[in-house]
């Protein structure tokens, strides 16, 4: 009798045969390969410029199966991917010819009210969480946009409209289990493999399969005043700016704005006469006091004649999903990002000639504004390190996967970046760096603490099982 096999990929440049009866571990319905009912959602991702086939799709449903996964690509020497979400725009969840562990099937979550924490699978999105914890009018910093995949967004770092109140969303991560390369099933905090607890907040997938995440929670919402709002560009671009580096400076934490140029998408709260039309805009959420939320917002509500204003009374919950809208899953992206330690005159100058080259419909240049509690963690509490940043900026490209102007919309983003970039703190946020950034680039987003992840890579993966990510290798 003859065993079926699978040829996958190693990470020494090999390819190795497994006999699927291996796998009997993880049940038939979490084994996918190309061709399979299932496959192709599971290999669905974000970024639509990613192209790769994974021969092997593992979809586990609990740790012992992560870590039956995770020796069997040790001990075979499989190129391993780990999808969360997908969302990241390096398609880093996939790989071609490997093994992919799709998370997506383990995604409970447990809100503890009376502790202000939350239990997250690590096959949750960020929606998941949101509307689990605004149940009990609580919430943890997250990202913008609600499709995005939990474990990716903290793993590196991860950043949202609550990080100037409580920082980066590793600043509120308690606790992790993760796999790590000798398949051990691990807790990790700050008293317990506290090395490991420190790399993995910011040090990406380098170092084991976070199954399972604890997050500190806060009182906020479930009702908030947010929104976005938008003038023409040409008339106004300058003044709003303006407006936005004075406020950026003077508004209280439970106000974040963030600003964006870009041609007007043919959204319907946008008169169709804009469509296609240069605008400037800002997106607010504030999550205090009504009143005061009135008070702190007038500058901008006072301003000129909107284009749109929808900054009103609404749940956090529809703040977290405003802009999903915006980043459609299978269109194609590349980004290049920086953090800023300010936003001075000479910046703008930057940003807005930057927003004069933009030709595609969906892409834009973009600035969040971060600087409060960030900035008080210690630079090496936690591997995301960049504690002096204040902004996040860059330029944005996106398009549709039919459009044949690819090449244009990137040299266009790359052209953008070096124009920004003399303003930088010198590092950048790992989360946004795309398939053609070298290791330096890698380097810089940690900047002083780099060395030190490569010398806890070694302690936990000296074999560098876990490569397809922004890799460390092992010191």
């Amino acid at each position: 009798m003859t065993t079926e096999k699978l040829n996958l990929r190693t990470f020494d440049g090999g390819v190795v045969d497994i006999d699927l009866s291996l796998l009997e571990t993880i049940p038939h319905k979490g084994r996918l390969r190309p061709g399979d009912p299932g496959y192709d959602d599971a290999t669905l991702i974000w970024n639509g410029l990613i192209d790769k086939e994974p021969a092997l799709v593992l979809r586990p449903e609990n740790s012992d199966e992560v870590a039956f996964a995770v020796n069997l690509a040790r001990e075979h020497r499989l190129l391993l991917s780990i999808k969360g979400g997908g969302h990241n725009i390096s398609g880093l969840a996939l790989v071609d010819g490997g093994m992919t562990l799709d998370m997506s099937l383990m995604r409970d979550i447990r809100v503890d009210p009376d502790q202000r924490l939350v239990h997250v699978g690590a096959g949750c999105l960020l929606g998941d969480v949101d509307r689990a914890t605004q149940e009990h009018g609580l919430a943890t910093t997250l990202g913008f946009v609600s499709e995005t995949g939990v474990a990716g967004l903290t793993l590196g770092g991860g950043f949202g409209y609550l990080s100037r109140q409580f920082g980066f969303t590793v600043d509120d991560l308690v606790e992790v289990e993760i796999v790590t390369a000798d398949g051990q099933i691990r807790p990790a905090n700050r008293e317990v493999e506290p090395d490991l607890f420190w790399a993995i907040r910011g040090g990406g997938g380098n170092y084991g399969v976070v199954t399972g995440f604890t997050y500190r929670l806060h009182d906020i919402g479930p009702d908030i005043v947010a929104g976005l709002i938008a003038w023409p560009a040409t008339d106004h671009a300058e003044d709003v700016l303006a407006i936005y580096q004075e406020m950026t400076t003077t508004v209280p934490r439970e106000l974040t704005l963030v600003c964006t140029t870009r041609l007007a998408p043919p959204a319907p709260f946008i008169p169709e006469v804009w469509h296609g039309k240069p605008i400037v805009a800002i997106v607010a959420c504030h999550t205090g006091d009504p009143r005061q939320a009135e008070e702190d917002l007038a500058p901008l509500k006072a301003f000129g004649k909107p284009v749109a204003d929808l900054i009103m009374p609404k749940t956090y919950v529809g703040q977290q999903s405003m802009l999903d809208a915006t980043q459609p899953k299978g269109a194609n992206y590349y980004w290049k990002t920086e953090f800023l330690p300010e936003v001075n005159d000479d910046f703008v100058a930057a940003f807005l000639a930057n927003a004069e080259g933009i030709e595609s419909p969906m892409s834009q240049m973009m600035m969040f504004h971060i600087a409060g509690a960030v900035n008080e963690h210690a630079e090496d509490d936690g591997a995301v390190g960049n504690r002096d940043a204040a902004f996040v900026a860059g330029a944005a490209g996106a398009w549709p996967g039919t459009d044949p102007e690819g090449e244009a919309y990137q040299h266009w983003v790359r052209s953008s970046w070096e124009r920004i970039r003399p303003f930088s703190t010198g590092g950048n946020y790992i989360n946004f760096q795309t398939t053609d950034d070298d290791v330096s680039r890698i380097e810089s987003s940690y900047r002083g603490n780099y060395e030190r992840l490569r010398r806890v890579k070694a302690d936990y993966d000296p074999d560098n099982v876990f490569r397809v990510n922004r890799n460390l290798e092992p010191a």
